[in-house]
């Protein structure tokens, strides 16, 4: 199991960095003036430091969004501001991608911004957790947040009678 992990956790990281590279673009006076820093998986926030033991037993919620998309930024604030939420997020191992992956299990019904996936310690997407919208299941707006707290509930709660 710890070898699945391991191996999924290389492979995304492994995505988001080919991915970031910025490769043929054109050096204007923005990219010349500051240079641009890595990103970490953080992204400016705490780490998560839970022992590996602990995070065996988490479930893994996948946070797709882009820095640019005013979507996924109205939803980050309302995240962030939900205290509930925050304090829940504690029991997950959150994982948050700026990049679009190319891997079909992390967008199963397609490539959008921001969708959220649970994910059991099995390696499994929760197919059974999805947001309020038919044509994006794992969508969420600013307005759905009571629904990504339930949402997340569920997941703890799901993964409590089903170990």
């Amino acid at each position: 199991m710890e070898k699945r992990y391991m191996s999924v956790f290389l492979l995304l990281v492994a995505i988001s960095c080919a991915l970031g590279k910025d490769t043929g673009k054109k050096e204007t006076k923005e990219t010349t003036a500051k240079p641009k820093l890595p990103q970490t998986l953080s992204r400016g926030k705490k780490t998560n430091k839970k022992p590996q033991s602990q995070i065996k037993k988490s479930p893994l919620m996948i946070i797709h969004h882009l820095d640019d998309c005013p979507h996924s930024q109205a939803l980050k604030k309302v995240f962030a501001e939900h205290k509930d939420i925050q304090k829940l997020a504690e029991k997950f191992v959150l994982l948050n991608l700026v990049y679009e992956t190319t891997d079909k299990n992390l967008s199963p019904d397609g490539q959008y911004v921001p969708r959220i996936l649970f994910i059991d310690p099995s390696l499994t997407v929760r197919a059974d957790i999805t947001g309020r919208y038919s044509n994006r299941l794992y969508a969420y707006e600013p307005s759905d947040i009571s629904l990504l707290y339930s949402n997340m509930q569920k997941a703890l709660k799901l993964l409590k009678t089903e170990l």
